[in-house]
């Protein structure tokens, strides 16, 4: 009945993700919000949902491994596994901003974990601080986005008239704020199956909730990261696709853990702190110098992406199994 509650779990965090993506992003839409933009937070902090229901349910079970293994092992799935397949579908072209600004914010917040975890304890002040760096991410990302929309974006703003779900106008909104209502109540009713499945997978297979935090919690509440970016590079919005997963990374971190913290102060299982967390950073440090070069991730490089993230899974389940 474990892996039942984990399947239907990830079935109900898929289905809430994808109704609170399309309502948010439908209400930022018509708030003249840029495509970009709303990629960025909008979609990154909705398909970064299952990730927070999960690690906050977890926290609360007394699951601190799988909390923290869920946010770490979800930053390395989204860049060694969907962008290393997304790019493998399609070479995808890297946006100026994407190495100016989100990549940085990406590899800082990433550092602020490993600094703020080294003490073995991410305390609520230390929450906050995390959480204060996200808001201030958030407003300066919509501030830039207002003020360097190109001319196509603003001729497309003028087509928007909060057209959603086949309608229009007032109808239209009450359709994306039902859509985001519906997804959050999916989004915790298949936490709750996921993190009580999850459980108990780890008890009957005798290995410790932080590694399947780190596996199977980890890639099932990346789904919608990992269907966002797929769909999205296979019809070439490459803008969207990897705005997707550094967006994701960003929550993670200052959205998730610092929002996680604030509920309950998280104690760090040591093996995250000296294997996880390195294998983290050097998959976003990794990020640059593929972006870098010709300013595209070719298909040659996705490749190496994509088997580096094998390789980490080689290390769990070798660890797993010693």
């Amino acid at each position: 009945m474990d892996w039942v509650f984990v399947l239907l779990g990830l079935l109900l965090l898929v289905g809430g993700g994808d109704g609170l993506v399309r309502g948010a992003s439908g209400i930022a839409l018509a708030a003249r919000l840029s495509p970009a933009v709303v990629g960025l937070t909008i979609v990154a902090a909705g398909t970064s949902m299952p990730e927070l229901v999960v690690s906050v349910q977890s926290a609360l079970a007394g699951s601190v491994g799988l909390a923290l293994g869920n946010v770490v092992g979800s930053n390395i799935f989204n860049i060694g596994a969907i962008l290393g397949l997304a790019a493998l579908v399609s070479p995808m072209r890297v946006m100026g901003n994407t190495v100016r600004l989100e990549w940085p914010v990406m590899m800082l917040a990433a550092l602020q974990l490993f600094l703020l975890a080294r003490d073995g304890l991410i305390d609520r002040v230390e929450g906050g601080v995390l959480f204060a760096a996200l808001v201030a991410f958030v407003a300066y990302a919509i501030w830039l986005g207002r003020h360097s929309s190109t001319s196509q974006e603003k001729e497309d703003f003028e087509e928007v008239v909060t057209a959603s779900f086949g309608a229009s106008g007032a109808r239209a909104l009450f359709y994306n704020i039902l859509a985001v209502v519906i997804g959050v109540g999916l989004l915790a009713g298949g936490s709750t199956l996921l993190v009580h499945g999850a459980t108990g997978i780890a008890s009957s297979l005798g290995v410790s909730d932080t590694v399947i935090g780190l596996t199977i919690v980890a890639a099932g509440t990346s789904t919608p990261e990992l269907v966002t970016s797929l769909v999205a590079a296979w019809r070439g919005r490459d803008d969207i696709a990897i705005a997707n997963v550094v967006g994701s990374n960003i929550f993670n971190v200052l959205g998730i853990l610092s929002i996680t913290a604030l509920v309950l102060p998280l104690q760090v299982p040591s093996v995250i702190l000296t294997r996880d967390v390195w294998w983290m950073l050097g998959f976003s440090l990794l990020m640059f110098p593929l972006m870098w070069t010709g300013m595209r991730i070719n298909r040659l490089e996705a490749g190496a992406l994509f088997a580096g993230f094998l390789a980490y899974m080689g290390v769990l389940i070798s660890s797993a199994m010693s």
